[in-house]
């Protein structure tokens, strides 16, 4: 019970033990453990639950003017706590710090988090601090980790731009058309995706030669591609690297190679080499006599130093008879030092059904038509939408409405439409309610989508799922697919 008389406060023994539970509650719930330092009689109070948390023994001891808590901090940072705890002290009449100590129990170090608050007497003068500490390790290293990995990213995104740039640069130095160079250009950017999806299933630690190989060449030709080696798990730069070779290597092998008649096939093998590295060889067969180039375009310097530069080794191409054969090796330091990958090998879009191999479109659907088709476009970046726009227009389709955000999207819903392309994620919201609005009115609609192909696209509705990056021949192809099942 409280009791006021005469302007003061009066709390009785049974309100100031419920007072203190709740307290001590309040503590335990957050972890935390509590402290006094006596001024007065120069006495350091610690509370069992501090001592659960530091190792510092329970109970009371010589404060020694502030030098027995001070003994336990980590040295390196012992005079900025020192010196932020007397002028936050002074200044604030309290502070809150976090700061590494050394557990005097076992020598382990951890981060703590602290708070204190001045308790003054009746005259003013400075009697007590109260305050609380918390273990913050965990939080701490998951923090650290955050950043690591923000600053990774960071670093990779940086790289893939300037990787895009320059290839960007480089292939339209060696195009004479627009049309060539969207080809050629696109058709690499491809190659750099596939390896970047098989290095993000594996978080970035490597993919092995196979899973490459079945990327870059597993829809080529209705699988006039074979390939076989040993299992080989290649480091991020190789495989890149590797991923662009075998680019370009089959971009060649259907503009003038074994792939542009009817009966020419590829074989490819690799094996591990002396060295610790490995031997890759590409064999061209049934094709049209080739010669060397007339002049070195990129793709050659590509393959010849760049690729041979970052497998730490050398390439070497022959030109004859038979067709084109290169001979990649690599060096030991191209292999992951850990082949522990996911024993299913990620899906990676093959080059297949329209995607553009050195300006030709390899597939079933290489040539769609759309003529009359009215569609509803649904896709949050204004880039993507206007060059799928103007792509499904080029192929005779009529472009009803496009919209940006879902209640875009479903604002447009009573317009006449025969079909929608549908960005799964709205600037981070689910496209399900304008995927299910499309379902009760019967219209068909496809997914476009970056996320990983377990989480691709909203369940339920089995409607064609196509990757990004993609190729607006895969989104026709796709769209066609989709008006069949009606």
């Amino acid at each position: 019970m409280v009791d006021e008389t005469g302007g003061s406060r009066v709390v009785s023994a049974e309100a100031l033990s419920l007072e203190q539970g709740r307290a001590a509650l309040a503590l335990g719930a957050a972890s935390m453990g509590e402290f006094e330092w006596d001024f007065v009689r120069d006495r350091f109070v610690v509370s069992p639950r501090m001592s659960a948390i530091t190792g510092v023994p329970a109970g009371e001891t010589p404060a020694r003017g502030g030098h027995f808590a001070l003994g336990f901090v980590h040295p390196d940072d012992l005079e900025a706590v020192r010196a932020a705890v007397g002028e936050r002290l002074i200044r604030d009449g309290g502070y809150e710090l976090r700061y590494r100590m050394v557990r005097p129990d076992n020598g382990q170090v951890q981060w703590m988090e602290s708070a204190a608050v001045i308790l003054r007497g009746a005259s003013g003068p400075v009697e007590k601090v109260i305050g609380v500490v918390r273990d913050i390790s965990r939080r701490k290293a998951e923090e650290d980790e955050r950043e690591a990995l923000v600053a990774e990213l960071d670093h990779r995104v940086k790289n893939v731009l300037a990787a895009v740039q320059s290839l960007a640069a480089q292939s339209a130095r060696q195009t004479v058309s627009l049309d060539a160079f969207l080809a050629t250009f696109g058709g690499r950017l491809d190659a750099m995706a596939a390896a970047h999806t098989l290095l993000t299933a594996t978080r970035w630690r490597g993919a092995d030669i196979g899973d490459i190989a079945a990327a870059e060449l597993g829809g080529l030709a209705c699988g006039r591609a074979r390939w076989s080696g040993p299992p080989m798990v290649l480091n991020p730069r190789a495989t890149n690297a590797l991923a662009l070779a075998l680019h370009e290597l089959a971009t060649n092998a259907v503009k003038y190679g074994a792939l542009s008649t009817d009966a020419g096939r590829i074989d490819m093998t690799w094996e591990a080499a002396p060295d610790g590295g490995f031997e890759l060889v590409w064999a061209e067969r049934r094709g049209p006599p080739v010669a060397g180039p007339a002049r070195r375009g990129f793709g050659v310097t590509l393959l010849e130093k760049v690729t041979g530069r970052e497998l730490g080794g050398r390439v070497r191409l022959e030109f004859g008879v038979a067709g084109v054969r290169a001979t990649l090796r690599a060096g030991a330091a191209a292999l992951a030092p850990s082949p522990n990958l996911p024993t299913d090998p990620p899906v990676v879009p093959p080059p297949s059904n329209a995607t553009r191999l050195g300006g030709q479109s390899v597939g079933e659907h290489a040539d769609i038509d759309l003529a009359g088709v009215r569609i509803l476009v649904v896709e949050d970046s204004v880039l993507l939408a206007l060059e799928l726009e103007a792509g499904l227009i080029e192929a005779g389709a009529k472009i009803v409405a496009a919209a940006s955000d879902l209640e875009e999207a479903l604002s447009f819903m009573e317009l006449d439409f025969d079909v929608a392309v549908l960005d799964a994620d709205l600037n981070g919201r689910s496209v399900t309610p304008v995927a299910s609005a499309l379902a009760a009115r019967g219209v068909p609609f496809i997914f476009a989508t970056g996320y990983d192909p377990a989480v691709a696209a909203p369940e339920g509705f089995g409607a064609p799922v196509v990757r990004k990056p993609y190729h607006i021949h895969q989104i026709a192809a796709a769209v066609v697919g989709a008006l069949d099942r009606r």
